[in-house]
């Protein structure tokens, strides 16, 4: 009789959750919805369950998109901190600055972020004893203008159109003034503090330039198209560093996996849930990268690719 009750207990304890696996939480802004943040997004997902964290089993997930608006990011971020979740991911610089403005405790992961310590994330590259942590999209600049050099061997007039209110861009820019020199060339840029300005400032540049350099810019990325065109008008090639642009219109481009780059995330979130401190870990960055190309494009812009270029790219999009 007492063995039957004990095992009729366990059985009304299992019914009622008792011994259900304990839910987590993880809550992610992003900045702004398109395909390279969108794919770092459903990455981070996947990073989570890749470790035994899967939504609507063992994990409350929370998404909200901030559709470009500062503003709007603040108040996410605000409702985010709010909800305390167990981990909050940040989806690009504006949205990874939103909540660290706003908490100092809530762990926090940031993702797509190309510099942390100039976004005042993180002090430094070492693990920052913070609430803050986190995966970069940092690319190695060198190779970015020796892809240019490569795409348009005679392009000495590099344009780029940016918003310089995002930190990764202006670091970019910064960079790429002290590094094309040596190569014999110079930036030109053109400011778009909004998405709506990218198209007014690509024509800005229209005679000026020899090429388009795309950095991870939201503004830029978020209305690729609107340069594309004035690209394929101009006969400008555009190279990008974000390779999901290379589908859209850009010549080429050679930048990390944002699927890749969200599991990452995932996985670094996955540590935190099962007990780590985000202090503890320092920010990382993905060592692949990966070159696309596009023939077509390439063609409405008024160049062709050599046969090398096509020969080494991980994915010609035709």
């Amino acid at each position: 009789m007492k063995r039957w009750l004990c095992a009729s207990l366990l059985s009304v304890l299992a019914a009622s959750g008792v011994f259900a696996q304990e839910q987590k939480s993880v809550a992610v802004l992003s900045i702004v919805e398109h395909p390279a943040l969108d794919a770092a997004r459903d990455g981070v997902q996947a990073g989570l369950a890749e470790e035994g964290f899967v939504v609507g089993k063992n994990l409350k997930w929370q998404y909200q998109s901030a559709q470009g608006n500062i503003g709007t990011a603040g108040q996410i971020a605000q409702k985010f901190v709010g909800d305390a979740p167990d981990v909050i991911v940040a989806i690009a610089t504006p949205a990874a600055q939103a909540v660290a403005a706003r908490s100092k405790s809530i762990p926090l992961l940031f993702t797509a972020v190309t510099d942390p310590v100039a976004a005042k994330l993180t002090p430094s590259w070492q693990a920052s004893g913070s609430n803050i942590s986190g995966v970069s999209d940092l690319l190695e600049l060198s190779q970015q203008i020796a892809l240019i050099k490569q795409v348009v061997p005679t392009a000495t007039r590099v344009g780029m159109v940016y918003n310089p209110g995002e930190a990764n861009s202006a670091v970019v820019v910064k960079q790429l003034k002290e590094l094309l020199p040596a190569q014999g060339m110079t930036l030109v840029e053109a400011a778009a503090p909004r998405s709506v300005d990218v198209s007014s400032a690509a024509r800005s540049l229209v005679g000026k330039v020899d090429v388009f350099y795309t950095s991870t810019d939201n503004n830029v990325v978020s209305s690729y198209e609107a340069l594309v065109k004035v690209g394929q008008e101009a006969k400008i090639p555009l190279i990008a560093s974000d390779t999901d642009s290379v589908k859209r219109g850009a010549v080429a481009a050679l930048g990390v996996n944002y699927h890749d780059l969200g599991v990452q995330t995932g996985r670094m979130a996955a540590r935190i849930l099962k007990g780590e401190q985000p202090g503890t870990i320092a920010p990382e960055t993905s060592a692949k990268v990966e070159l696309f190309v596009n023939p077509g494009a390439a063609e409405k812009q008024g160049i062709k690719l050599s046969e090398v270029l096509l020969q080494s790219a991980a994915q010609v999009v035709e």
